[in-house]
């Protein structure tokens, strides 16, 4: 039997880092298992765009929790994070107008409105075919490819223990048994990502978990592109539940099927995010209970090509192409289930699992659940 400890955290993504980082604060021993030797799956394979605002409002509190987290991880364990927020420009009448109630219903404070020259400057393209735009300035970005492992290496130093390489094969009621033993704690909270149904395969059947996998790239950023860049699109406005909720969300989703019906058949949240060494650009997404592992050519170019397009990019250097994943549900945003008292699980069911980390941890850790999320 492996030395007891305060906390067990099952997972090295970001929700499982995020809650031993806050359990940690909070003074308490913690341990964490994790089934790879360092952190390589859906933490690292993202945007790192923590777009707080085109959240639910029903969220924004979870959202705000997430903004403070991260700022202090990223200050004590010294990563870089940037709080340069999203430009999201108006291509046409219908994303203007949903835009614009957006502004009016969030306030000033949430939503900055530019002109259609405020807004090609701030993404780095003075022919920009917009009317106008908006910039959401509490927004920020992490470079995913650093934060996480810095996070885990930062954690290891002030006293949290990892078990990297050792693989969870049933918790309960206190106890982790794994294939290097038992470990106890008097609380366990588990983030398995996509790989629920490994565990608790009742949860992930209650609540249709699947894969969702998406097709993303690197390129150099020109030097005419500003390296503070995070970029939402029209697909966006038609994808995020902040922005979904306003009176003109069903208009624009028909103009969306008739003006790109290519990014709408493959699921496309067209953006691109600045890291301080390229572009990030995505992405599409896909559904499957264990998805086929191959980049669809066609639909990389097309992402690629829609992105470029809006940055005025004539002739894009692609430096990486990868197959992103994270769990997914029709049914829910957020699987925070207590199956006995020791034990609670924690997996973001859609794509903002980066974004509220910090937010779900704290849910996790206090007991709480965010009413209809």
């Amino acid at each position: 039997m492996h030395k007891h400890s305060d906390l067990l955290v099952i997972g090295s993504g970001i929700i499982g880092l995020a809650t031993a980082f806050l359990a940690h604060e909070q003074g308490r021993s913690v341990r964490v298992i994790e089934r790879d030797d360092r952190p390589v799956g859906s933490s690292i394979q993202n945007f790192g765009h923590a777009c707080f605002t085109g959240q639910a409002d029903l969220i924004q509190g979870v959202a705000d929790r997430a903004r403070t987290g991260w700022l202090n991880a990223a200050e004590r364990a010294g990563f870089w994070a940037a709080e340069s927020g999203t430009y999201i420009p108006a291509t046409t009448e219908t994303e203007q107008q949903i835009l614009r109630e957006f502004a009016e219903h969030r306030g000033p404070d949430q939503v900055t409105w530019l002109s259609r020259s405020e807004v090609a400057a701030a993404i780095g393209n003075p022919v920009l075919a917009a009317l106008s735009g908006v910039h959401l300035p509490r927004d920020m970005r992490v470079n995913p490819r650093e934060a996480v492992p810095v996070l885990a290496r930062w954690l290891a130093a002030q006293g949290v223990d990892f078990a990297w390489n050792t693989q969870v094969t049933a918790v309960a009621d206190g106890v982790a048994e794994t294939n290097r033993g038992d470990y106890t704690a008097s609380e366990v909270v588990v983030c398995p990502g996509y790989r629920l149904g490994h565990l608790f395969p009742d949860l992930a059947d209650s609540h249709g978990v699947r894969t969702c996998t998406l097709v993303m790239s690197l390129i150099d950023r020109p030097y005419a592109v500003p390296a503070e860049l995070a970029m939402l699109t029209g697909t966006s406005l038609a994808r995020y539940e902040g922005f979904t909720a306003m009176p003109y969300a069903p208009e624009l989703r028909r103009e969306l099927a008739e003006r790109e019906p290519e990014l709408v058949d493959c699921t496309a949240n067209l953006m691109v995010t600045g890291l301080p060494d390229g572009l990030l650009i995505g992405d599409s997404h896909a559904y499957a209970a264990s998805p086929e592992p191959f980049i669809d050519e066609h639909i990389g170019n097309l992402l690629l090509a829609r992105a470029t397009h809006v940055l005025g990019i004539t002739a894009p250097v692609v430096r990486q192409r990868w197959l992103g994943r994270y769990a997914d549900s029709r049914s829910t945003n957020l699987v925070l289930e207590r199956p006995d008292q020791r034990t609670t699980v924690a997996v973001v069911t859609s794509g903002i699992g980066m974004t509220l980390s910090f937010g779900i941890a704290d849910l996790a850790l206090s007991g709480g659940s965010v009413p209809g999320f």
